[in-house]
């Protein structure tokens, strides 16, 4: 029997502690034993809720492909096309709740932390996949943001499939009927600014019609591999039966999404007007920057954003907003929080431990 080295011995013997620790956990990554820097992927709930007949949700999805040394970008975005691909998420993607007119348009925003590059489309019809694009606006262009029908045009140059519809026979269901609680004229004076769209919208919520959290539902998806490479991606349909044209915070940098590599990442899902006026996502980027919590962080910008909602229509009869809002963040160190204006939000993280949601911490109580 050949006599082994001192180098072998000692290569052998990490090849046996490596494969007991896989065995202890299958989301355990070889790498990050190896480095010693614990990979995490964290989002808004919907990214373990369903596995869209797949074997793995968003979160795990992500988070397994990152440990295979896919990009951190590229995992990320693997895990909520998931999410973009279910029909039954009427927030995001195929299948997402239409705008007033019947048309399903979707908004993404993507940022890579090493590569300090983003890319972002808005307003997109006839694609599944709108963060796929958002990475492309990235990786081929000079530009952040491509909107409509040039977004449209620039997916179809890169080979994307255009579909003449993405509504599914639910989410078209939901529109006549909310078309049916509604009167034709969508843009109301400045004294009906309560807008009777919006309480249609909730009223079929509370009815079972939709997801109540899908009125402004949206996925966020924020990681970190074993290399410390930060990256995020937020992808949504938008409002549900809003004015056609209509964008939200999704696919704003520093809105929806924001991620500098030697900080971390931060994102949200909820009214996308109230994050816009704020810069909320990253406002938590500079709290983080700072030493705070990102938790705690969250937090700050839930407090810069109820003391910026000054209109009666958008307060309860505490003063208080009424709409929900929540954010995400994780830190270079993979410290992780959330927060949400109200109690009753979670959200998904997958690391070392497997798959699990997390409570929100809530401004009110």
């Amino acid at each position: 029997m050949p006599k082994l080295t001192r180098r072998e011995i000692l290569a052998g013997g990490a090849a046996v502690g490596l494969g007991s620790i896989a065995k202890a956990s299958p989301f355990t990554s070889n790498l990050w034993v190896q480095r010693g820097t614990k990979p995490i992927v964290i989002s808004s709930a919907n990214g373990f809720m369903d596995k869209n007949a797949g074997p793995r949700t968003a979160v795990e999805e992500a988070f397994l492909q990152m440990g295979n040394g896919v990009d951190v970008l590229d995992a990320l975005i693997a895990g909520v096309n998931i999410v973009e691909l279910d029909p039954t998420d009427s927030s995001v993607g195929y299948g997402g709740l239409p705008n007033a007119n019947g048309v399903v348009q979707l908004d993404s925003c993507c940022m890579h932390g090493p590569k300090r590059r983003a890319g972002g489309v808005a307003a997109l019809e006839g694609v599944r996949t709108p963060s796929k694009v958002a990475k492309a606006v990235a990786d081929l262009t000079d530009h952040h943001l491509l909107v409509g029908a040039g977004a449209q045009e620039f997916a179809r140059n890169m080979g994307f499939t255009i579909e003449a519809d993405l509504n599914t026979p639910e989410s078209h269901k939901a529109w006549l009927e909310w078309k049916m609680r509604t009167d034709k004229e969508h843009y109301l004076d400045e004294k009906d600014r309560e807008i009777k769209s919006l309480r249609a919208a909730l009223a079929m919520a509370d009815e079972g019609w939709i997801d109540p959290q899908h009125v402004y539902g949206t996925i966020n998806c924020n990681g970190m591999n074993e290399k410390g490479e930060i990256a995020g991606v937020t992808t949504t349909s938008g409002l549900a039966f809003k004015i056609p044209g209509r964008v939200g915070d999704s696919p704003i940098l520093g809105a929806g999404l924001y991620v500098d590599q030697n900080v971390g990442a931060a994102g949200s899902t909820g009214r996308g007007e109230s994050n816009l006026y704020n810069c909320s996502s990253y406002l938590i980027i500079e709290e983080m920057r700072r030493g705070a919590h990102p938790k705690d962080a969250c937090l700050t910008a839930l407090k810069r954003v109820a003391s910026n909602t000054v209109e009666k229509r958008l307060q309860n009869e505490k003063g208080q907003p009424n709409f929900g809002l929540v954010f995400y963040a994780v830190d270079k160190n993979g410290v992780h929080g959330g927060a949400a204006l109200t109690p009753g939000y979670r959200y998904a993280i997958c690391d070392e431990k497997g798959p699990r949601f997390v409570d929100c911490e809530s401004l009110y109580r």
